[in-house]
């Protein structure tokens, strides 16, 4: 079994690594910013440029909200939902 996870583990990687970074002929149209690391062609224009900064600013709050209402969710409400599958914290002690 351990081999056979093994195995599966190492063809994983190596097709993730062909199909992560960027083939030659796709390389040469790149800007050196995303030369290696992806197909097709690159931002044509400073717009292009724009909205990609927009998106990774959209993304970053998400992932920062996302970790925040994970950590500590600030629900304290005795009828709220959660409490109907996790038990009250002073049960718990």
């Amino acid at each position: 079994m351990k081999k056979i996870i093994k195995k599966i583990n190492i063809c994983s990687l190596v097709l993730f690594t062909t199909y992560v970074f960027a083939c030659d002929a796709c390389r040469l149209q790149q800007p050196n910013v995303t030369r290696n690391l992806t197909h097709g062609t690159g931002p044509e224009s400073n717009w292009d440029w724009f909205i990609i900064i927009i998106v990774i600013l959209i993304t970053l709050v998400a992932l920062g909200y996302s970790v925040k209402y994970l950590i500590s969710p600030g629900e304290k409400e005795e009828s709220h939902i959660k409490y109907s599958v996790l038990p009250h914290q002073n049960e718990i002690l």
